[in-house]
């Protein structure tokens, strides 16, 4: 897999099995590491108004412009597992919005898969290196070596996207 590219599949890639699962989660990372961790919770980092990275602005069709951006950790024992950065366009007007601007340090996933109205679009696969501003904000929050792995989806309400990305610390491969 060529690490500089976002890719649909994990193909050949070296990644281990237990990060190879939590890479293809289908359904809610937040209530995985719920059912997996004795303590969990979503630390808001970031929120408000900023540019949506590069090649998330291409899918919005308009470029860079203004976006809301959130950041936050999520959490096991006390220790970050996942760092995960979420880019809605500002440019639309909806419940999207409002529900992401109240949400504070509850957790995005507990919403768009409680949501009957939510579509979920493919999931995409990147190994993150340091020249990435997601693996830098990342590896702001643990020890982390040369790449770091993300995955990222674009999530749908009526006529609001969300895109959603993950990236997996490695603490994430001790929860199994």
């Amino acid at each position: 897999m060529r690490g500089n590219r976002w890719q649909s599949g994990l193909g050949r890639a070296a990644v281990s099995p237990s990060l190879a699962s939590w890479l293809s989660e289908p359904t809610s990372l937040t209530a995985r590491c719920q059912r997996l961790s004795t303590s969990f919770r979503v630390r808001l980092l970031a929120y408000g108004r900023g540019r949506p990275l590069a090649d998330e602005g291409l899918i919005f069709d308009q470029g860079r412009q203004p976006a809301w951006v959130r950041e936050v950790a999520l959490e096991c024992d006390g220790v970050p597992v996942i760092f995960a950065h979420t880019t809605l366009s500002t440019a639309g007007r909806g419940r999207l919005s409002r529900w992401l601007a109240r949400l504070g340090s509850r957790s995005l996933g507990s919403l768009l898969f409680a949501h009957p109205g939510f579509r979920r679009g493919d999931i995409e696969f990147r190994r993150l290196d340091s020249r990435h501003p997601l693996y830098r904000r990342a590896a702001a929050l643990a020890a982390c070596g040369p790449y770091l792995w993300a995955r990222r989806s674009l999530h749908r309400l009526g006529g609001q996207q969300v895109i959603v990305t993950e990236v997996f610390l490695p603490a994430i491969e001790r929860l199994g």
